[in-house]
């Protein structure tokens, strides 16, 4: 089994949303680091609202993160894009957007 795999989303069979990705993210990171728990949440919390949330793990990208950073307070804007780099890079890491495709969608 390669890394990836073992390391892969546990979604099956169904859309992955954000909130699955995130949970996961912010399982991992505040182990490593608590005291960001409540700060990383709330904004994960509101980039899922820009997005309508439920919103599918697929309809987040770069363009769609820079947008909900640029609608955020200017002093929230520095934390925020610190959470995004981080978030890019563990959904990479960890599998997340090598595995997920639209249910309904044909391999």
């Amino acid at each position: 089994m390669s890394l990836v795999a073992h390391r892969a989303p546990w979604i099956v069979g169904r859309t992955v949303l954000l909130e699955h990705a995130a949970a996961d993210f912010l399982n991992e990171v505040t182990r490593q680091a608590p005291w960001r728990r409540a700060r990383y949440e709330a904004l994960l919390e509101s980039l899922d609202d820009h997005l309508d949330r439920p919103s599918p793990l697929l309809g987040y990208t770069r363009l769609t993160g820079e947008a909900w950073l640029r609608s955020l307070p200017g002093d929230e804007q520095p934390v925020a894009a610190e959470l995004l780099a981080e978030f890019r890079a563990y959904l990479r890491d960890w599998g997340w957007l090598d595995t997920v495709r639209p249910v309904n969608q044909p391999d």
